[in-house]
């Protein structure tokens, strides 16, 4: 396979509507080449332009390991937000609820993710991920992600600070890395078209832990792409 660093998106710095413009334009110029994208957020908003242009023509599923469901509505008078691009993903029509399974889920805000329920993903609380443990999730992400295409999104606050300190609404109580990087390996084979790592914020943390994983994680994604495709661009 082929794969290069092809740079910065551009993006308006002082405005996020226009931002997500720039991001939609970027990959379906991407898309347009034949490319498969994996990205490095910035945070959770930028997969919503990006899942616009992947499935711009057939909905996919998507692989979202993250403490938060994200898709949440009106915030403080802000339709778009850090935590809400699947709900409007799904609204558009390219990302399939019936298809995407979100890992890792625990907080105070349940009420904020009603629609991933109403909508039909699989949400795997921390709860059941830490009982029923990590093959049996892979099991389960096999099942609702089928054989179609599939996106991965990765938050690293879906992993516990104590390993990932340097992101903006850590939640206690997540993931250890290699549970995570089991998870990943465990479903090679997928159809992976793109992925993303997002909200590492590597100034909050001075051990470099968290930028160590979120490379880390972003190699294991780019590795699901090539054991799915087997032949292509990344």
């Amino acid at each position: 396979l082929k794969f290069a660093d092809v740079g910065d998106c551009p993006v308006s710095r002082y405005s996020l509507d226009e931002s997500l413009v720039d991001i939609e334009k970027y990959f379906n110029a991407v898309v347009d080449a034949g490319v498969r994208p994996i990205s490095a957020g910035g945070d959770h908003s930028i997969t919503y332009p990006i899942l616009k242009a992947i499935g711009r023509d057939q909905p996919v599923g998507l692989l979202h390991i993250d403490a938060h469901c994200d898709t949440g509505g009106i915030y403080d008078g802000a339709k778009f937000h850090h935590g809400g691009p699947f709900r409007h993903a799904v609204l558009d029509g390219v990302l399939d609820p019936q298809r995407t399974i979100q890992i890792g889920i625990r907080g105070s805000s349940q009420l904020a993710w009603e629609f991933s329920y109403e909508s039909g993903m699989t949400v795997v609380h921390i709860e059941d991920f830490m009982r029923k443990g990590v093959e049996h999730t892979i099991a389960t992400a096999r099942k609702v992600l089928g054989d179609g295409p599939v996106y991965v999104s990765i938050d690293v606050d879906g992993f516990d600070p104590a390993y990932a300190p340097g992101t903006g609404t850590p939640e206690i109580g997540g993931m250890q890395p290699r549970e995570g990087l089991q998870l990943l390996r465990g479903l090679g084979g997928l159809n992976v078209i793109g992925g993303d790592v997002v909200e590492v914020a590597p100034q909050y943390d001075p051990t470099t832990n968290t930028a160590q994983l979120g490379a880390q994680l972003m190699f294991e994604v780019l590795c699901m792409m090539a054991a799915g495709q087997g032949s292509g661009k990344s």
